[in-house]
């Protein structure tokens, strides 16, 4: 017996469904008749399978302090199904580091987003009959939410609803430990919530000050102010309080920052994606001992440390927050004096995960914030890290794509030794060749060469100690009484 149009299309999708990590294409839709493709849009609301995060030892993650909620997460996609499930694997990922029990996930199949409840009235019904049947308390979106939309999906779920902004504000605010920190993420989380105070009740009441119920009152007359208005105007007198703070935080961070350029360190600032680790490859260069796990955003506070070239020349590594698709306008604001250590820097070390279903998106996505800090005329280098576990094929085309990049693994140690030689010539060099006789009182411009210039050669003399080097020029302008250009003469340095 012949298989049915609607039994092709049944097949089909137990087909994506079975295999995790695997969707729809648009070369599949290409090749359903107008039958099925009307099919699929009447189930466009299907689940994404493998998604549970449920853990078997909950000390894994120590920051969970209450029980796990239970989320079903949702999303929608217009043609790209495959960059839609990756995005909502990312949301899943992201829902149990902030401590959740993911118990489905969907996705819709739809040109726009309905303005009143995102999914439409019927699908939003659909996703309310799963979440009763799966016994969620909260549905996560892929996506910000507008207030309106979120009110109109929790209307009909009868759940928490909450969106992929409030999720990732939620993850800062339990990892954030630096006085700054905590106060960049209370920043965020208010400028989020301001426009999304909901009043019940009570909270719609009218406050009513001096002799009102009497009829009197000189300014008291009136229908006064709700609850509500009384709760933006602390969130907002709130949100002043913060921006001082931050603001006058601003001049330490500063100070660190001139001192390193009053030395002439060099900076190398390390970016990437969240989790594609930055953090394990920092304790690789620098043994930093750096807090490392297997979470997003699972460390905020940059972190700096010293290194050495192999000609000896001293920089600096600073590992900043980590990046992911569609960061909150709120965080990026927020966090602008950290991630302003990258445009200060000399040279951008951007961390990619090669063993990432879109590690190619990851690098838009970090691109893309970093554009706002204007980094445009920093040298960057593109490190695939977790080379070990990635495709080898996908790895070599990757190398390809980005030409001067680098493939190393953190974890195994692989490449690092390749990464050192590439950054070590992109760091900037001295600008003068000198040769200098330093009577050995003045042992200070000695100390001052190893630490800011380039020793090229070394002797000590009766008169004092023979150096040729490379230094800057306010090093070449100390040395000025000193130098001795013809005392190596012939000497190949």
């Amino acid at each position: 017996m012949n298989p049915t149009s609607e039994d092709r299309s049944r097949a089909m999708i137990d087909r994506v469904l079975s295999h995790a990590g695997t969707a729809l294409t648009d070369e599949d839709l290409i090749h359903q008749d107008d039958h099925q493709i009307d099919l699929l849009e009447r189930q466009a609301l299907r689940r994404v399978s493998g998604l549970s995060t449920e853990l078997e030892d909950v000390t894994e993650v120590e920051y969970r302090e209450l029980r796990l909620e239970k989320v079903v997460l949702t999303g929608i996609y217009r043609s790209d199904a495959q960059e839609a499930e990756t995005s909502l694997r990312e949301l899943a990922a992201l829902a149990e580091t902030a401590g959740s029990e993911v118990l489905d996930g969907l996705m819709q199949r739809r040109d726009h987003p309905d303005p009143g409840t995102f999914l439409g009235r019927g699908k939003a019904q659909e996703l309310a009959d799963i979440v009763a049947a799966v016994g969620a308390d909260t549905v996560v979106v892929d996506t910000e939410l507008a207030p309106s939309q979120r009110r109109g999906l929790e209307d009909i779920v009868k759940v928490k609803v909450i969106d992929r902004v409030a999720l990732i504000l939620d993850i800062f605010a339990q990892h954030a430990k630096s006085r700054e920190g905590k106060a960049q993420v209370e920043l965020a989380q208010l400028e989020y919530l301001l426009p999304r105070l909901r009043g019940w009740g009570e909270s719609m009441s009218r406050q009513a000050g001096g002799r009102v119920a009497g009829g009197a009152g000189i300014g008291s007359r009136g229908p006064g102010e709700t609850k509500m208005e009384l709760d933006r105007r602390k969130i907002r007198t709130r949100m002043a309080k913060l921006r001082r703070e931050i603001k006058e935080m601003k001049p330490a961070r500063e100070t660190k920052r001139l001192n390193r350029s009053r030395h002439h360190t060099p900076s190398v600032a390390i970016v990437g994606y969240t989790n594609a680790g930055k953090s394990s490859l920092l304790n690789r260069l620098t043994d930093a001992g750096v807090m490392v796990q297997n979470a997003l955003f699972a460390t905020l506070d940059p972190t700096v440390r010293q290194a050495v070239t192999e000609d000896g020349r001293e920089f600096t590594f600073t590992d900043t927050v980590g990046f992911v698709r569609n960061l909150p306008h709120q965080l990026v604001e927020a966090f602008r004096s950290t991630l302003e250590e990258a445009a200060f820097s000399d040279v951008l070390l951007h961390i990619v995960d090669a063993a990432h279903p879109d590690p190619a998106g990851q690098i838009q996505a970090v691109r893309e914030v970093l554009a706002d800090v204007d980094t445009s005329d920093i040298p960057e280098l593109i490190v695939f890290n977790k080379a070990d576990i990635a495709d080898p094929l996908v790895l070599a085309q990757l190398l390809r794509n980005f030409p001067g990049s680098v493939a190393v693994s953190a974890a195994t140690g692989d490449g690092i030794a390749e990464l050192r030689r590439t950054l070590d010539g992109m760091l900037p060099v001295p600008a003068f060749d000198v040769t200098a006789l330093v009577p050995y009182d003045r042992g200070s411009l000695v100390s001052r060469i190893h630490d800011e210039g380039t020793v090229l050669h070394e002797e000590y003399l009766p008169e004092g100690t023979a150096v040729q080097a490379r230094v800057d020029a306010d090093l070449h302008d100390a040395l000025r009484p000193y130098l001795r250009p013809d005392m190596f003469a012939g000497h190949e340095a």
